[in-house]
C-alpha cells in the first residue's frame, strides 16, 4: 500500500466517522477534561508557611533582602496560639520557625544586646552574650568543609586480614 492509498483511506475513515456521530456543541460543560499538569517546579510547604508568616508579620518576618531580626524568646508558641487564625498547621508552623532561625542571615541578626522582636515587630529582650556565641559557632562550623564519615572495620574483616598476612606453615 502506497502513501497515497494510504492518505485515502485515512480520509475515508474520518468521513465515516463524522457520518456516524453527530456534531455536539462544545460547550463549557462537555468539553473534555484535561488531567492536572504536575508543576515542574513544586514549591517547597516550609516556604509557604513562611510566606505566609511575612505576609501576616512584615516587622518579624522580612523579606529578603532586609536583615532578618532576632526573634523574641518563645515566639513559636505565640504562633503555635495562632495557628489556628493563620490557617496553618502546628507542624507547619514549627518547621517554618526552624528553617527561619537556621541560616546565616538569622544568625548574622545575632548579636549581643540586640533587640530580640515580638509577632508585631516590638523590642521584646535583649540578645545575651551566650546567644551570641552560639549563633557565631553554629556560623562557623557550617563554614568549616565537611570531613568525610570514618569507615568501620568489623572484626572478621580485620582478623582474616591478619592471618592472610602471616606466613603459612
Amino acid at each position: 500500500m502506497g502513501f497515497e492509498q494510504l492518505a485515502e483511506l485515512k480520509k475515508q475513515l474520518a468521513a465515516t466517522a463524522k457520518t456516524e456521530q453527530p456534531a455536539k456543541p462544545k460547550t463549557a460543560a462537555t468539553k473534555p477534561r484535561q488531567p492536572a499538569k504536575a508543576n515542574p517546579n513544586p514549591v517547597d510547604p516550609v516556604v509557604l508557611t513562611i510566606g505566609r508568616l511575612q505576609k501576616h508579620f512584615p516587622k518579624s518576618f522580612p523579606k529578603n533582602p532586609a536583615p532578618k531580626l532576632p526573634l523574641k524568646i518563645g515566639i513559636h508558641q505565640e504562633l503555635l496560639a495562632k495557628a489556628k487564625d493563620l490557617g496553618l498547621e502546628e507542624v507547619a508552623i514549627t518547621e517554618a520557625v526552624k528553617t527561619w532561625c537556621r541560616g546565616t542571615r538569622y544568625w548574622a541578626s545575632i548579636v549581643e544586646d540586640a533587640p530580640r522582636v515580638d509577632l508585631e515587630g516590638n523590642p521584646a529582650g535583649q540578645v545575651t552574650s551566650r546567644d551570641a556565641a552560639q549563633a557565631r559557632s553554629l556560623e562557623a562550623r557550617r563554614k568549616q568543609p565537611r570531613k568525610p564519615k570514618a569507615v568501620k572495620v568489623t572484626e572478621t574483616a580485620a582478623s582474616s586480614e591478619t592471618k592472610a598476612d602471616e606466613p603459612a606453615a
